[in-house]
């Protein structure tokens, strides 16, 4: 008897575990189904764009003006806000002249990123002593 009721239990569980995991794939395929150019968004591998057309299965997405290149429309993730970050407006100051020098985007940067690993190395200094 206790050997039913545990059996009824699992697979009670495993009825609701797999409903809730159906329903989310439900909703990805749908989202998938419905893409339409000019959304923004991102593929499984992390990568963004904006979608320009959808053929079949066969999704265009530009990142940058310019920059297209074709995704499986099954590689589409999800749909993500248009990027609007502090990153933008930096590069886009320092796109504009200010009497003919550009804006410095160091300035605007918190800390500096060293180019390569010797900046962060303290160097030895010669010994005036052993001469």
């Amino acid at each position: 008897m206790e050997i039913l009721l545990f059996a009824a239990l699992a697979i009670g569980a495993m009825f609701l575990m797999s409903r809730s995991s159906r329903k989310k794939q439900q909703a990805s395929v749908a989202f998938r189904d419905d893409l339409q150019p000019g959304q923004e968004v991102m593929t499984g591998s992390g990568y963004f764009g904006t979608v320009v057309s959808v053929a079949d299965d066969v999704v265009t997405l530009e990142s940058t003006p310019g920059n297209r290149s074709r995704w499986l429309r099954a590689a589409i993730a999800k749909q993500v806000d248009p990027v609007s970050s502090e990153g933008e407006a930096v590069a886009a100051e320092a796109a504009q002249t200010d009497a003919g020098q550009k804006v410095d985007i160091e300035k605007k940067q918190a800390f500096t990123i060293p180019d390569d690993i010797s900046g962060l190395i303290e160097k030895p200094k010669p010994d005036d002593t052993t001469k």
